[in-house]
């Protein structure tokens, strides 16, 4: 189907041809050369016939079939691209290019082809793109028509009837999900976050003296028979927290070495679902943010279906888009939304590449106002495929400089007695246990 407002220009193509035919004339008058003069009097029928002919009326038909709609990351998908002239007259000079969404990478063959067409003719073209997660939906083709003397050209966008889209949802945790310790300050029904406090646990915690009612299975009987007291053995207790995961989704978490180089975002996406997982696996209730221009919000919960719901929001989400958001972020409404939400007792995960100084801030904000904030922060600097050599990747001056200062951010926050995971180019299992004997000291 295509669409109801064509462009029609000149292409310039035989610009100056009058000019030269008459010039060439005139000298083959003054110079009494008929053939000079033939020639140019050729010249301008052709250029008079070349405006005359009119462009192709680009009437057209598409189709997109898909070798696989719900890839897996990574995978090459093959699209099949269909075209057939529904007009009535010939496209002598026609070029189509397909509407690849912007996240996808074509890897083999091209999107864009040159052909003639005759009416009720079909042309067919494929090519290759790499799966990236998220939802890609495919634009309208762009046609471009010339007639035969390709001075004029008509360019009109062609719809296909259903809509192709390449969904790509990854793995909630794409490696083994990674237990993160949270602050000293849970509260609620049993779980797997150690407190100070003694209670039922199975961590030990100290003996005190026998009461009358303590389990005999706590009793110290060893200590019993050496001593011939008895003695009640206290655990830790350990219960679980809320915890809701934050994902910096703003377009400064879009940051990258390079061009050629994923976003920022990704390696925040993949450690919010790393984290998530971790969290879940430990008994804790556990939710999902985006701080984004568009509202994303999963309350906290645990459960099998909970977990379904957090990997097709992380997945799908609009707000987390491979693409930067092109809406507005109003800081202030974001952030009171954010704190409306979230429960009195919740602590907040924040992922974040802390790209610029408004990042920090919200860290310092949220764990000021009673909710304990851990930072999760993927390197912008680390934020390559593989693809690049790694000697080379972040040595330029302005990737530098943006190093340095996102260090000094990490440095000011565990100042400020915030949780900070640096994660680089190490396993992030190392760099949470590395962040944590610093939390423990």
């Amino acid at each position: 189907m295509s669409s109801e407002y064509p462009v029609v220009r000149s292409t310039r193509r035989w610009h100056g041809v009058n000019a030269i035919a008459l010039l060439v004339s005139g000298a083959g008058v003054l110079a009494n050369r008929p053939g000079l003069v033939l020639s140019g009097v050729v010249g301008v029928a052709f250029a008079v016939a070349s405006r005359v002919d009119a462009p192709p009326t680009v009437d057209l038909a598409v189709e997109r079939r898909l070798s696989d709609a719900d890839p897996a990351p990574g995978t090459s998908v093959t699209v099949t691209v269909t075209v057939t002239n529904t007009g009535g007259a010939l496209c002598p000079d026609l070029r189509l290019i397909d509407g690849v969404p912007p996240a996808l990478t074509v890897e083999d063959d091209s999107p864009r082809r040159g052909t003639a067409l005759r009416p009720g003719k079909t042309v067919a073209f494929e090519y290759t793109v790499r799966a990236t997660r998220g939802v890609h939906r495919f634009g309208p083709m762009v046609a471009i028509g010339r007639n035969a003397s390709g001075t004029i050209e008509r360019r009109r966008t062609v719809v296909e009837a259903d809509e192709t889209t390449i969904t790509c949802v990854p793995p909630l945790s794409g490696t083994e999900p990674v237990a993160l310790p949270l602050y000293d300050r849970a509260v609620g029904v049993t779980g797997r976050v150690a407190t100070r406090e003694s209670g039922a646990g199975t961590v030990f915690h100290s003996v005190r003296e026998y009461r009358h009612g303590d389990p005999p299975n706590r009793i110290d009987w060893n200590r019993t028979a050496r001593t011939g007291e008895l003695t009640t053995v206290e655990y830790r207790r350990e219960r679980s927290a809320t915890v809701v995961v934050l994902v910096d989704a703003r377009n400064a978490a879009y940051v990258a070495p390079s061009r050629d180089d994923r976003p920022a975002i990704e390696r925040s996406i993949a450690v919010a679902g790393t984290a998530f997982e971790g969290l879940l696996a430990t008994g804790n209730r556990v939710g999902l943010a985006a701080l984004s221009p568009t509202e994303c919000w999963l309350a906290p919960a645990s459960g099998q279906a909970h977990r379904g719901r957090a990997r097709e929001l992380l997945g799908t989400h609009p707000a987390l888009s491979p693409t930067p958001p092109e809406e507005p972020f109003l800081k202030m409404t974001s952030l009171r939304r954010l704190r409306h939400r979230l429960a009195t007792d919740a602590q907040v995960v924040f992922c974040s590449p802390l790209s610029d100084g408004y990042a920090a801030t919200v860290a310092r904000r949220l764990h000021a106002h009673g909710h304990p904030t851990t930072v999760l922060s993927p390197a912008p600097t680390c934020a390559g495929d593989g693809n690049r050599d790694e000697r080379t990747r972040g040595t330029e001056p302005g990737v530098q400089l943006a190093g340095i200062e996102r260090s000094f951010r990490c440095s000011d926050l565990r100042d400020d007695g915030i949780h900070v995971v640096d994660w680089g180019e190490e396993p992030l299992r190392r760099a949470v246990e590395t962040a944590s004997r610093r939390w423990s000291v």
